[in-house]
């Protein structure tokens, strides 16, 4: 369909074009959320990514003949774990191409050509340079409105994935339950009615007047339970920690993030928040002043009503034994009362690599809203493609 030209970012002038290509493809569709620029520009700042200590990263964008931005996209190296799946593989993300697969060809080229020449052996997306949690999959199927920091894509961009030859590495799906009757199944009330009776265990909401504590208590369960068996996964450090905590501090409902403990050792959380892209998309991809009080009269007189489920975590020698059913009950007991604010749950990134999860949301009344998959392409097509390692 035309002549490209591929450049890489090098100034700030190009920094804004990648942040406004978006806004041209996504001009008509409805469900499409422009996130807020800050929250990309982050990802690629050397002085806020941890991840640059040990890896690289570099951005293009595409012009037609007319000198006119029409694709995107980033590569990047974490030299820390880019080996966890025994080949050397880097990642890509950030994709964003008008419809013609020359185009979306020759921005895939240019991250094969710069991951091999830094001896990768595969690639990875498209994906986050940092944590799974956020910008990680590309859209298959739920086409709503996307949950915030979470991708969103036109469905032809699946075409040009698997044209190009990615292949899908795992699924994560996000789920969803109304939160207008009790949907628990009769094996999680057992569960925790059973678990409670032992005095051993208690359930407690965040406190914020003591979030040091608490916070310190998050990193111990996310270390323990989240390292080693979850793709995109790293040790929590409590500087990171503390830099998540004040991010979404303004957003927090104590109501919605729960503790377990056994003899006060933390065990399990479940941490939900309200989902603010009802708000975000009011922003415009900018956070002045006076997007900001525009923010703060909806959530004051126009509050969420979707809460967001970001992560769930059970140390491992406290799985199997009934924690996420004491969870999942204290939440419900709160949440199916009448007058609750909040009238839907939504749980992100439930891969397909852990069965134990999914039968969790089962349990839950929870079902399947929207497909992800994180697609890998091996540089060597002779080589045996294997999928993501299913949790034991």
């Amino acid at each position: 369909m035309g002549v490209y030209k591929i450049k890489e970012l090098n100034n700030r002038r190009d920094s804004k074009l990648f942040l406004e290509l978006p806004v041209k493809l996504y001009k008509n569709n409805r469900n499409w959320i422009r996130p807020l620029d800050k929250d990309i520009e982050k990802i690629f700042d050397k002085n806020i990514n941890p991840l640059f200590v040990n890896g690289e990263c570099q951005r293009w964008l595409l012009f037609n003949s007319s000198d006119e931005v029409v694709g995107r996209i980033a590569a990047f190296i974490d030299y820390k774990n880019h080996n966890t799946s025994g080949i050397p593989t880097g990642g890509m993300g950030f994709f964003e191409c008008i419809n013609d697969y020359k185009a979306a060809e020759q921005l895939f080229n240019i991250v094969t050509k710069w991951l091999k020449e830094r001896g990768m052996e595969a690639m990875d997306g498209p994906i986050n340079f940092g944590s799974r949690h956020e910008w990680w999959g590309l859209l298959v199927e739920g086409d709503y409105e996307p949950n915030y920091c979470m991708p969103y894509n036109h469905n032809y961009y699946v075409d040009f994935f698997e044209r190009y030859g990615f292949k899908t590495y795992f699924k994560q799906y996000t789920y969803k339950t109304h939160l207008v009757e009790s949907t628990l199944s009769n094996i999680i009330l057992w569960k925790a009615e059973r678990l409670l009776k032992n005095e051993e265990y208690k359930v407690i909401n965040f406190d914020t007047g003591n979030s040091d504590k608490m916070m310190d208590d998050f990193i111990v369960i996310y270390n323990e339970a989240w390292l080693g068996d979850i793709p995109g996964v790293e040790k929590l450090s409590q500087l990171e920690c503390k830099k998540m905590y004040k991010e979404i501090k303004s957003v927090l409902d104590p109501r919605l993030i729960y503790f377990a403990y056994h003899n006060n050792r933390p065990i399990g959380f479940f941490i939900m928040v309200p989902e603010m892209n009802y708000l975000i998309r009011r922003a415009n991809g900018k956070i002045n002043i006076w997007n900001q009080l525009k923010l703060y009269w909806h959530k004051r007189n126009n509050p969420p009503r979707k809460a967001l489920g970001l992560i769930f975590g059970i140390v491992p020698d406290f799985q199997s034994k009934g924690v996420e059913a004491i969870l999942i009950k204290a939440f419900s007991d709160i949440a199916f009362t009448e007058g609750f604010q909040y009238e839907t749950l939504e749980m992100n990134w439930i891969g397909d690599f852990n069965p134990r999860m999914m039968h969790v949301m089962d349990y839950i009344g929870a079902e399947i809203y929207k497909t992800h998959i994180a697609y890998r392409k091996l540089f060597d097509s002779s080589r045996k493609f294997e999928r993501c390692p299913i949790i034991s």
